[in-house]
């Protein structure tokens, strides 16, 4: 079986897509992945404005998974892996979220106020 997967072209979209790549190996022997990266219009806009502030605004999270959605629905791919984050609240109509990969421990941050360091704790 040959599944083709969307996925940006940034360093962490890659490496997030990586990771699921090994682990769907792992769980159905002999599929084939290929990887498709699909530049998005916030990609475009972040290589044309390398000063500018990072796309945040209101309105702006569709930049980054637009050129995705429309990929999965010309079936040019069979699915995407993104960052939720990323989302819009609503995904276009005829397509779901399939799956979330098993998250890691959350509890990896440590936040000191006034310039505190984890030996001053």
């Amino acid at each position: 079986m040959k599944l083709r997967m969307g996925t940006r072209g940034s360093a962490l979209a890659r490496a997030q897509s990586d990771q699921l790549v090994e682990k769907l190996r792992a769980a159905v022997p002999g599929v084939e992945v290929e990887v498709v990266v699909i530049t998005t219009s916030g990609d475009r806009f972040a290589a044309a404005n390398p000063d500018a502030a990072p796309v945040q605004a209101e309105g702006t999270k569709g930049l980054f998974v637009k050129e995705i959605e429309e990929a999965l629905l010309a079936g040019k791919i069979d699915f995407a892996v993104h960052s939720a984050k990323d989302l819009p609240a609503a995904l276009a109509p005829g397509l779901t979220i399939g799956a979330y990969p098993e998250r890691e421990d959350p509890r990896d941050l440590l936040i000191v106020r006034g310039g505190g360091t984890l030996n001053s704790l």
